[in-house]
């Protein structure tokens, strides 16, 4: 992985969570079990290949973590504005999903900078009754880091220069 990759996995991943509201994070559990977790409040760094989220309500992510810290975190555009696009010109004009292969640390606290960057993104939902119901309580973030990635592709939608 490289800083160009970077860039344009941070680039997809925002699109992501753009559509979707999330991103999701497989884990597995003491029986190898698998589990997604739907998480809205995951941040990429800007340089490091890493990143950051607010684990508050994952109460399965917690457990499985505990075993095993290395998770693969999935991000897929899912905004119907892309995809008809895409499907009308046979062709994709950037990767519709990414798949991040990564190990996630313990929790810590939140600093300043992360309350600053989960306030901005839940900003225009605030007022809502919701809002204040789930996204009250961010304390407690998991940094990970990332070590390899894949990504979600249709080959014969492809651009050339992928």
């Amino acid at each position: 992985m490289n800083q160009q990759h970077w860039t344009q996995i941070r680039k997809v991943v925002a699109n992501a969570q753009r559509a979707s509201m999330h991103c999701s994070i497989a884990t597995v559990d003491q029986n190898l079990q698998p589990t997604i977790t739907p998480i809205g409040t995951l941040f990429l760094h800007e340089s490091n290949f890493s990143g950051f989220f607010f684990d508050t309500y994952s109460a399965s992510l917690r457990e499985n973590l505990t075993m095993n810290p290395k998770t693969c975190i999935q991000a897929i555009n899912s905004s119907k504005v892309f995809w008809l696009k895409s499907l009308i010109n046979g062709q994709f004009q950037e990767y519709p999903g990414i798949r991040l292969y990564a190990e996630i640390g313990e929790l810590r606290l939140a600093n300043e900078i992360e309350f600053a960057l989960v306030q901005q993104r839940i900003k225009a939902l605030k007022w809502t009754k919701g809002s204040r119901l789930i996204w009250n309580n961010f304390h407690q973030v998991r940094d990970f880091t990332v070590h390899d990635f894949k990504w979600v592709q249709y080959p014969a939608m492809m651009p050339k220069q992928y």
